[in-house]
């Protein structure tokens, strides 16, 4: 009887270690530190790329009806002095459509051609016109649209390097089980304006940390798990509303990895013209995780 009772009871260990995730710090690959450098050198290139965030000028909501835009200061919309002629034409906001009436002797383009009698906004496209270093499109949000203006000629963003970083640390590179909804699932979250944003979510996140085990809601990204998380390092040494991360899909195992070396600060962090998404309660960790991007310097954020 003691034998049977014993056998059962180390059965019983074996069955639920089997059913334990594997969860904790991740092996390294040999080029670790290289391959984490590169990504930083990559985000730079893309937050400093011709139309990306750090080039944001501004956003200028139209009102219904003209709109007059140029370098002057009487127009309507005034674009950054020196950067097109005082007077360069009007924007006509009317039945949820845009129109561009560019002045004469203003060049303009769209694909490399003049144009001077053109829709930017017909309800659903949205095409980009260019006037030396500045770009703009119709930007929306509900019934409210804008002129997003980019200008390439930005020697702030020139000489951007990365924002300032937490020494690299293994720690914080962890092999995570991705959990998947047996159905399609949409989440719920707030932004940046305290609107509601529904966001498809494949499945969740866990992962160990601190001794503890942590869970966290996943989003659809084009190149992997899309992560948005706050952690007790906000609003002191990290963004006060949180970092994002994109982690690799899982495997056929079932198992991704989470590096907290690659969080990164979102667009409202650094640039006013932008609506972020806010991490959902469940992602609000109460851990300090002292890995990847610390609060932006020397850039505005909301």
């Amino acid at each position: 009887m003691i034998y049977r009772y014993t056998l059962l009871l180390l059965l019983s260990l074996i069955f639920s270690g089997c059913n334990k995730p594997d969860l904790g710090r991740a092996p390294l690959p040999d080029n670790y530190e290289e391959s984490i450098n590169e990504w930083k050198e990559y985000r730079v290139g893309v937050l400093t790329g011709p139309t990306n965030w750090l080039r944001l000028h501004a956003i200028y909501w139209l009102n219904e009806g003209v709109n007059t835009f140029g370098s002057a200061e009487e127009n309507n919309i005034t674009f950054p002095k020196g950067t097109i002629p005082d007077t360069a034409g009007t924007f006509t906001l009317a039945d949820n459509t845009v129109t561009m009436d560019v002045a004469d002797g203003v060049i303009i383009t769209h694909d490399g051609e003049p144009v001077s009698d053109f829709t930017l906004f017909d309800g659903e496209n949205r095409p980009r016109v260019q006037h030396k270093d500045l770009e703009w499109f119709i930007d929306s949000r509900g019934d409210d649209h804008g002129i997003r203006l980019y200008n390439k000629d930005n020697p702030k963003a020139d000489a951007f390097d990365g924002f300032p970083f937490f020494p690299l640390n293994p720690d914080w590179h962890l092999k995570a089980k991705f959990i998947p909804n047996s159905d399609s699932t949409t989440v719920t979250v707030d932004n940046v304006l305290e609107e509601k944003v529904d966001l498809v979510s494949p499945g969740n996140i866990l992962f160990e940390a601190d001794g503890q085990t942590h869970e966290m809601i996943a989003f659809e990204a084009n190149s992997g798990l899309f992560i948005m998380f706050n952690d007790e390092t906000n609003g002191d040494e990290t963004y006060h509303a949180g970092r994002y991360m994109i982690i690799p899909f899982a495997g056929e195992d079932g198992y991704t990895i989470l590096d907290f070396n690659k969080a990164y600060n979102p667009p409202c962090a650094f640039n006013t013209f932008t609506t972020c998404n806010l991490p959902p309660p469940e992602n609000r960790l109460e851990i300090a995780i002292r890995a990847g991007e610390k609060t932006p310097v020397e850039w505005e954020g909301l």
